[in-house]
């Protein structure tokens, strides 16, 4: 939380935390995330002067935002009460474990008296702190105002939807790697060791509950990545077939480029500017079996076409090009509070300027992919039109277009599986909001 406060990123913290806690401060942080505009808005009304040091303002914060949500499933008459996924814990346990976290902190055991007095009076005065800070807009929406504004504008009859779907988690979906295993020998390995788990659409799988991946059957054999499903429709819109020469531009972490190569025997190049990011990639192929002398992984910027680029032009291109990840919020929810406003121009702009530059390197008859994790129009659809309109020789072509985290990923396409989803189960079939544009060059 603090990490966040000063504008890092979660999943970078997380990196550093002590590996056997790991799991439990995801899911803590996680669900204080998606609860932060509620917290710091409590933080505000119990201390209204900011807290002297950065560290308990963010304990603060934490400990109201499970706080909340422990009085709101112990009171059998609250709207809204938490799912199975979130953390919940007695409201003295919360009270007791932030104050012994204060008092186990050098820089925070002056401050023990403070946060059990903050927590005791929030449970004595829930319901008309609750409702002070229920006035603020960002306390009753979680996310920042200009983000609800965007979607207000964008769409007038689903933003209040959108925003519920940010603050559910993302169910664990798997793509089977279609050169080692199926779908059906996956899931019956899954059943073999006591795994509940669905096909929603050829070669993938959604489990009924999230689980650490390596302890997963097949992990280890390369069976299968983690993949959301909105993502698994990158590697089967772009058209690929045995020999061609294709391009991933921006490949990390290598999902979608082990899904085109899963498909095709490729002469394939991926791109990403970040050496650590490319090293994940390589890993992925690895691990998949997918890695041969036909693969290249090259550190470069995809704009820069003149640093990498060897002058023979490309059948097909997967431009999964950066964005906001508005799309991508209900799985790393610190994304609405470390984006600002003037992000979705600055990236909208960066966006022009790499499929430009791709387009230049395409042959004629060639097929381009553009694709962003994200559900602003301008990262999207306006692009995309933007885009036709700049190139006269581009023609575009049947693609899903926007898909928001709303609707089942294959509904009505008859690719849905005819088994059962259990019904205490989190809703399989909704994938991340994503949006897809598929181009050809005319000869």
């Amino acid at each position: 939380m603090q990490a966040v406060l000063a504008g890092r990123s979660l999943s970078d913290s997380l990196a550093a935390t002590d590996a056997s806690l790991r799991a439990s401060a995801q899911a803590v942080s996680f669900h204080a995330m998606r609860r932060l505009g509620l917290a710091t808005a409590l933080r505000t009304a119990l201390v209204p002067r900011k807290p002297p040091d950065t560290l308990l303002d963010a304990l603060l914060r934490v400990a109201l935002a499970l706080l909340d949500t422990a009085a709101a499933a112990a009171d059998p008459h609250a709207v809204g009460r938490p799912g199975r996924e979130v953390p919940v814990y007695a409201p003295h346990t919360v009270v007791d474990q932030a104050v012994r976290a204060a008092g186990g902190h050098k820089k925070l055991q002056s401050f023990k008296g403070l946060v059990n007095g903050v927590l005791r009076r929030y449970l004595r005065e829930r319901p008309a702190i609750l409702a002070q800070a229920m006035r603020d807009p960002i306390a009753q929406y979680n996310h920042p105002e200009w983000w609800v504004g965007r979607l207000q504008q964008a769409y007038p009859d689903q933003w209040r939807a959108l925003l519920a779907a940010s603050d559910r988690p993302g169910p664990l979906a798997l793509r089977v790697n279609a050169r080692r295993a199926s779908a059906d020998h996956v899931l019956e390995a899954f059943g073999g060791a006591g795994i509940r788990a669905f096909s929603p659409m050829p070669g993938a799988i959604v489990l009924a509950e999230p689980r650490p991946v390596q302890a997963l059957p097949g992990f280890e054999q390369g069976w299968w990545s983690v993949q959301d499903l909105s993502a698994q429709l990158a590697g089967r819109l772009l058209p690929v077939a045995d020999g061609m020469r294709v391009l991933d531009a921006c490949a990390a972490p290598g999902g979608k480029t082990a899904h085109l190569l899963e498909r095709a025997d490729l002469r394939l190049t991926a791109l990403d500017a970040d050496p650590a990011r490319l090293a994940r990639v390589g890993d992925t192929l690895e691990r998949l079996g997918l890695m041969h002398e036909g693969v290249t992984l090259a550190r470069a910027d995809a704009a820069d076409v003149a640093a990498w680029w060897d002058g023979e032009p490309y059948d097909a291109i997967l431009a999964d090009v950066p964005c906001t990840a508005s799309g991508v919020v209900r799985r790393h929810p610190d994304i609405r509070w470390l984006r600002r406003e003037d992000d979705v121009a600055r990236t909208a702009a960066l966006q022009r300027r790499i499929v430009d530059a791709l387009w230049e390197v395409l042959k004629p008859g060639g097929h381009l992919l553009y694709a962003t994790c994200s559900i602003f129009p301008e990262e999207g659809e306006l692009q995309a039109q933007a885009f036709a309109r700049r190139h006269a020789d581009a023609l575009r072509l049947p693609a899903p277009g926007q898909i928001l985290p709303l609707a089942p990923v294959g509904a009505g396409d008859g690719t849905g599986s005819q088994h059962a989803w259990p019904q205490d189960a989190a809703s399989p079939t909704t994938g991340d909001g994503f949006f897809y544009a598929l181009f050809a060059k005319n000869g």
